[in-house]
């Protein structure tokens, strides 16, 4: 028998069912939508769910996510304007802990020992105390805040030189994951040249088993317990290993392969679904399709070019489903899960939507039909697999049992939902697990892709430790070894229009030389017509250098938002000069003398679709408009942090991160 309150429950319910059907529809999904993003939500448990805080080793050092106080801070919008689903934290006793891993007085003084003597035989550098904090922590889950040239790769393979030879952790079961291959092949190179001091048997071999992306880890997981998939990604890629993926962030357009398949699904579902076609039609802003079962014969699907308010291209709407569906899988969504009612978007956006679900239907089964699979799909079928409960082979599971993650600023909901299946399963099954995670949210600039720094600066949400507190261990490196302080000051400045940001700062190690100077602004500068200029402030620069007594290894780095400068410069170069050129995203973690910066950060228009989207995913306090114009911002910052001796930045016009530096006096 129903109580009272029961009952009443009950008339309410059914009273809103039939006065307000899209009320309705949205509390009845509520617990849907709670226990598809974290799955133990409906599992009782004793535990109170605790609110995290935030512990620093430092007092001075105490970070907290603080918004603008400035004059700026009254314009801007810090949250979108419209109702957002709050991102809800796992229930449980949480994942870690509560026993600290095993280190002791006799470990660390035979740390430091062999340190100093590979010091003093010119493999590394001496660490500092800050560094030697995150060296010999013992917590079962921290959060390392890395600053901008903080010495973050060599503190991170000392890290794991001390969990193999002095924790005596075996190798198999700890997986250190980096943001490329590249950086992983740096990485496995500095491991093996380290640990060889050690007399650790750590081959090339080992290294490549043991350091990887987060789609390579992913990959081997998948070998084992999705039947060795073969990747939509890979297709018509030449010699492409199916475990050692790279990570997609820094891929190209679609090749010849991949298009015809995604061509041949929207063709398909054109043919086949009345519903589709009237939605592309509408799309498109084509005259109605004729109604089915008409004797006329069901034309192509046309090919018009889409450009969805706030991207900067027109493509075909095969090629836009595609690109959105990959946004939306990366910040935790499940594109055939969505439900229309509950996005706060207008009609031309929940028509894209709908379209979207039944072309992403018929994609799924023409992926099916050649057995191959995407990498989200992967990750979505492997957190779903481990969240199921069943009992997964400790062989599968073993390498992921202690993660050093780099760059972890730039993960996404989906890897954050795959990290927690993944521990959480280990945990169940009685093994010990910890993560170390590192990173900077002033460097977080893939947002773009679906990735955030929200996620880092709300670590114990997402990774909460065993006990009453439920905290992880929290450090900070805030010494800068590459800048001089000019340019971490100018870089920090633009930082001043961020929102939303853990509030710290960098200490310059490296002491400022005559002539070395911070960001100087050249404005009213057009590439079309001042391209001669330019090439000449190189080479001046590059004779700059020539006669600096210990210069940088990279003379001068050229950087840009877009190809199309770096291009035209190139062209004009003299190949001989030592000179780098890259997009700002690809520069991540290089440096050079002399930062040449030909750009401006300006903010994106606004994206409708992916504001309703990040709404709805309930995993960010940002809206997608505020979060991409305060990564613009965090781009520039990334632009000015690869000088070490000097930056010049190029504009037409002082406008987004140049305005603000233009304020500090810097145009000429």
């Amino acid at each position: 028998m129903l109580s009272a309150v029961k009952r009443y429950k009950l008339l309410v319910s059914s009273a809103l069912a039939r006065c307000f059907p899209r009320t309705s529809a949205y509390v009845q999904s509520e617990d849907d939508l709670i226990l598809r993003r974290w799955p133990d939500a409906g599992v009782k448990s004793g535990g109170k769910s605790g609110h995290p805080g935030k512990k620093v080793r430092k007092a001075k050092s105490a970070a907290k996510p603080t918004r603008r106080t400035d004059a700026a801070a009254s314009t801007a919008p810090k949250v979108a304007s419209k109702p957002r689903t709050k991102a809800r934290k796992p229930a449980g006793d949480g994942i870690y802990g509560p026993a600290k891993l095993s280190v002791n007085e006799q470990q660390i003084q035979a740390m430091r020992l062999r340190v100093g003597r590979a010091v003093d035989a010119g493999v590394i550098r001496a660490p500092s105390d800050e560094q030697w904090a995150m060296i010999l922590e013992e917590s079962p889950a921290t959060r390392i805040f890395a600053g901008a040239g903080s010495g973050k790769s060599t503190t991170l393979v000392l890290r794991v030189v001390f969990m193999l030879c002095h924790l005596d952790i075996p190798p198999e079961r700890l997986t250190v994951i980096s943001f490329t291959n590249a950086s992983c092949a740096e990485l496995r190179e500095q491991l093996v040249r380290v640990l060889g001091f050690w007399n650790f048997d750590f081959d090339p071999a080992r290294a490549r088993q043991c350091v990887r992306t987060f789609h390579s880890a992913m990959a081997v997981l998948a070998k084992d317990l999705l039947g060795k998939p073969q990747w939509f990604e890979q297709l018509d890629e030449k010699g492409a290993s199916p475990t050692e993926l790279d990570n997609p962030l820094t891929a190209s357009r679609l090749r010849a392969g991949q298009l015809r398949l995604l061509k041949e699904a929207y063709q398909r579902c054109y043919a086949e679904d009345q519903r589709f076609r009237e939605l592309v039609h509408a799309l498109l802003g084509l005259a109605p399709p004729p109604e089915s079962g008409t004797r006329r014969a069901v034309p192509r699907a046309p090919l018009d070019g889409c450009k969805l308010a706030g991207e900067f291209r027109t493509a075909p709407l095969f090629e836009a489903f595609y690109a959105q569906a990959g946004f939306i899988e990366s910040i935790g969504i499940r594109i055939d899960q969505i439900q229309l009612t509950r996005l706060a978007c207008k009609e031309p956006e929940r028509n894209f939507i709908e379209a979207l679900q039944l072309f992403w239907r018929q994609f799924q089964s023409a992926l099916e039909a050649q057995g191959l699979m995407t990498f989200n799909g992967a990750f979505q079928a492997l957190t779903q697999q481990l969240n199921g409960g069943g009992k997964v082979s400790d062989d599968a599971l073993a390498p992921f049992s202690h993660l050093l993650i780099d760059e972890f600023q730039d993960i996404s909901p989906q890897i954050v939902q795959w990290l927690q299946a993944l521990h959480g399963t280990l945990a169940r099954q009685g093994e010990t697990v910890s993560l170390m995670a590192i990173g900077d949210d002033w460097q977080s600039i893939y947002g773009w892709r679906g990735s955030s720094p929200e996620l880092f600066m709300d670590f114990d949400k997402y990774f909460p430790a065993k006990g009453g507190a439920k905290q992880s261990r929290t450090l900070v490196l805030e010494t800068n070894y590459r800048s001089i302080e000019p340019v971490i000051r100018d870089g920090e400045a633009v930082l001043a229009g961020v929102a939303v940001k853990q509030a710290k700062a960098s200490k310059a190690s490296r002491p400022t030389q005559p002539g070395d100077h911070g960001v100087k602004l050249i404005t009213r500068f057009d590439i079309k017509t001042r391209l001669p200029d330019l090439i000449r402030d190189i080479q001046t620069q590059c004779e700059h250098v020539a006669g600096l007594p210990n210069p940088d290894r990279n003379a001068v780095l050229v950087l840009s938002r877009r190809n199309e400068p770096l291009r035209a410069i190139e062209a004009q170069l003299d190949r001989k000069l030592p000179v780098k050129a890259y997009t700002i995203h690809r520069a991540k973690g290089l440096q050079a003398e002399v930062a040449i910066i030909v750009d401006d950060c300006l903010p994106s228009e606004r994206h409708p679709l992916r504001s309703a989207l990040y709404a709805y995913s309930g995993f960010f306090r940002n809206s997608y408009d505020q979060a991409m114009a305060d990564e613009n911002l965090r781009l520039a910052y990334v632009a000015i942090t690869r000088g070490v001796s000097r930056v010049f930045w190029y504009t037409q016009k002082a406008q987004g991160a140049t305005r603000l530096l233009a304020d500090k006096g810097k145009a000429r």
